[in-house]
C-alpha cells in the first residue's frame, strides 16, 4: 500500500465515518476499485485498526468536555454503588455514562454472534453496497422530515438511549451509515437534532473501541507489516484531521440545515455503484 492510496483510504474513513454516508460502504467500494486482492489480510487489519483509532481521536477532541464528564461520572457512579448512595440520584456525567452503556448493549449480541463477519461478504459485492447506500439515502430523507424533538441529553431519561442503540445494529451493514441511522434513532426518541448528533458521536466511542479491542489480539499476533509505517501514519493523520472537520460540518448542518444533500449523494453513489457493477 502506497502513501497516496493510504491517504485516500484515510480521507474516506475520516469523512464517511461521521458524515451520514457510510464509511464501510465507501471503503469497500474504494477497495473494490483499487483491487482488494492487492492488500493482504495483515496489512488491512493493522491499517483498519489505526484508521479507527484516528477517527476516535477526532471525536475525543471535539467532545472533550462531555468525555471528561463521562470519565468523572464513571468513578463517581462506582463510588455511589459501593457506598449505597445511588438513591441520591445521578448527575449528568453519571447519567450519560449509563445512557452510553444502554445504547451499546444491542451491539454485544451482534459482536458475540460475529455479525461483522456474517455481513463481511457484502463488502465484495458492489451492487449490494449500492442498494444499501440508496436505502441509507432514503433513511436520511425520512430523517429530515421527522418532527423536531425538544429533548436534550441533560434532561433526558436513560431508556431513551435504547432507541438509537437498537438502530446502531443496522449500521453494521456496509452502505448503511452508523451515524445516520443512530441520528435518526435519536430523532425518533424525541431528541433535538443537535443532541441526536451529539449522542450519536458519543455512542461511536464504545463502538469504535469495541471494534478495535476485538481486532487487537490478531493485530498483535501479526504485528505491523514491514515498511508500512509511512503509509499507515499518513492515512491515520488524514483520517483524524478529516474526521474532525466532518464532525464540525455535521454539527453545523444539524443545527442550521438538514441532511438532504447527503440523501441525494447516497442515492446517486448507490445508483452509480449498481450501474458500474453491471457494466464492468
Amino acid at each position: 500500500m502506497g502513501i497516496i492510496e493510504a491517504a485516500v483510504y484515510g480521507l474516506i474513513q475520516g469523512i464517511a465515518e461521521f458524515l451520514p454516508i457510510s464509511s464501510s460502504g465507501h471503503l469497500a467500494l474504494a477497495q473494490n476499485l483499487f483491487g482488494a486482492e492487492n492488500i493482504d489480510s495483515d496489512t488491512y487489519l493493522a491499517f483498519n485498526v489505526l484508521l479507527h483509532l484516528a477517527t476516535l481521536l477526532a471525536v475525543c477532541i471535539v467532545y472533550r468536555s462531555d468525555i471528561l464528564k463521562l470519565i468523572k461520572g464513571f468513578f463517581t457512579l462506582a463510588a455511589k454503588l459501593f457506598t449505597g448512595r445511588i438513591k441520591q440520584g445521578l448527575d449528568f456525567g453519571e447519567k450519560l455514562f449509563v445512557m452510553l452503556v444502554v445504547a451499546t448493549l444491542p451491539l454485544v449480541p451482534a459482536a458475540l454472534l460475529g455479525a461483522d463477519e456474517s455481513v463481511g461478504f457484502i463488502s465484495s459485492v458492489s451492487w449490494v453496497i449500492g442498494v444499501l447506500l440508496i436505502i441509507n439515502g432514503a433513511v436520511l430523507w425520512i430523517s429530515d422530515r421527522l418532527s423536531r424533538g425538544a429533548l436534550i441529553l441533560e434532561g433526558s431519561r436513560i431508556p431513551k438511549a435504547l432507541i438509537p442503540g437498537l438502530t446502531q445494529v443496522i449500521g453494521l451493514l456496509p452502505g448503511i451509515s452508523r451515524s445516520g441511522i443512530t441520528i435518526t434513532g435519536g430523532l425518533l426518541a424525541g431528541f433535538k437534532r443537535e443532541d441526536a448528533v451529539r449522542l450519536s458521536f458519543l455512542m461511536s466511542i464504545p463502538a469504535i473501541l469495541g471494534s478495535c479491542v476485538l481486532e487487537l489480539p490478531e493485530f498483535f499476533a501479526s504485528g505491523l507489516p514491514a515498511g508500512t509505517a509511512p503509509a499507515f501514519l499518513t492515512g491515520a493523520a488524514v483520517a483524524a484531521v478529516s474526521g474532525f472537520f466532518a464532525i464540525k460540518l455535521l454539527q453545523y448542518l444539524a443545527k442550521n440545515r438538514g441532511f438532504a444533500v447527503f440523501s441525494v449523494y447516497c442515492i446517486t453513489i448507490g445508483a452509480a455503484a449498481i450501474i458500474a457493477d453491471a457494466i464492468i
